[in-house]
């Protein structure tokens, strides 16, 4: 059904761009049309091209609402599935609900650290060193040496640009971690132990972002450590962890925190098996739970998560993970203006959104 209504609109645009809108049939079509409700407008106008959306919104005023709302400017990330076998990597469009299969075999042996700007950061354990892929160009940049004890790694933006910065983060003792970071175009790694003055611990299910010339590493336990990349300081936030409900503290609790950033904010998102996601953004004193993302979407990863704007009219104002269901069709997800979505919301550690 919806099918065959894009088709519809879509004639219409075409009947827009050759200038047959003055035609009698076309009128009465369009105005018939024009009753359709706003919902189910989104629904069809968000499977047309570009192209066609303009064409659409020269119709009348609320198809032209309607095609400006979910008008894509920009993309959303994709999900990268690794496989546990093999050399055939699946990548999953969560906006266009299709999936590619591309054979890379330079991943052999590698494990995933973090994904930005379409850039994977990996490690190779036999050689000790991390490394730099594009799965899209298959572009490949090495960096020096480096034993890296668990995967809490991140970059500051593309190793082809100036200002990209590695840095990762190793818990030495309750009052001192170990800083590292390098530069694509280093020769070794530079590595600095700093104090916390208050609880920090690092582990595997750390979150890391960098926003404005900071990398923010949220632990286990909810605190926020912070590494000024100009001034080379380490400071542990002193805004307490975010106040979770009771039942969030649950089993395997921990594999649902994620953390991003946008817009110089930074966000937080808790989620369990039996309760829907709570997104916190961070002030001066305190977290804040957000009722809405005002028309920002969030993808939620165990490595790396994502903010995005300007995305498909119903994908905004919601929170994706990168569990895939309905044979692949679909990514899970949690609508804030709706309050519903999927609960069990347990995170696939091989899969990873760039």
């Amino acid at each position: 059904m919806a099918g065959r209504k894009k088709r519809k609109i879509k004639s219409i645009a075409e009947a827009l761009k050759d200038g047959q809108i003055l035609d009698k049939d076309v009128r009465e079509q369009v105005e018939l049309w024009s009753e359709l409700p706003t919902e189910l407008l989104e629904l069809i106008i968000s499977q047309l091209t570009l192209k066609d959306n303009i064409c659409i919104s020269a119709v009348c005023k609320k198809w032209q609402s309607v095609a400006v709302s979910v008008r894509v400017v920009q993309k959303s990330p994709w999900i990268m599935h690794f496989p546990k076998h093999g050399e055939l990597f699946e990548f999953y469009d969560p906006c266009q609900r299709k999936t590619y299969l591309i054979e890379l075999p330079e991943l052999r042996s590698c494990r995933v650290c973090y994904a930005k700007d379409n850039w994977i950061l990996l490690y190779k354990p036999i050689t000790q060193r991390l490394l730099f892929f594009n799965p899209f160009t298959r572009e490949l940049i090495k960096l020096p040496k480096f034993e890296l004890s668990y995967q809490i790694v991140a970059f500051s933006s593309a190793p082809t640009s100036p200002n990209c910065l590695v840095f990762t983060v190793r818990h030495v003792s309750p009052t001192v971690v170990s800083i590292s970071t390098c530069n694509p175009r280093a020769t070794q790694w530079s590595t600095v132990n700093y104090r916390n003055r208050l609880p920090f611990v690092s582990s595997i299910w750390n979150k890391l972002v960098f926003s404005n010339g900071l990398f923010y590493c949220l632990s286990l336990t909810g605190w926020l450590g912070i590494y000024d990349t100009q001034e080379h300081t380490w400071t542990v936030c002193g805004v307490p962890p975010p106040k979770c409900p009771e039942n969030f503290y649950s089993k395997n609790w921990w594999k649902g925190k994620f953390m991003t950033e946008y817009k110089g904010d930074i966000l937080v998102i808790y989620t369990c098996e039996n309760e829907n996601p709570i997104v916190y953004k961070l002030e001066q004193t305190n977290w804040t739970e957000m009722n809405t993302l005002g028309g920002v979407t969030l993808f939620a990863s165990f490595l790396t998560s994502h903010a995005r704007t300007d995305l498909l009219g119903v994908m905004r104002n919601s929170v994706y993970f990168t569990k895939v269901r309905f044979y692949g069709k679909r990514c899970i997800s949690y609508s804030l203006d709706h309050g519903r979505g999927l609960h069990r919301l347990c995170e696939e550690l091989a899969k990873q959104f760039i």
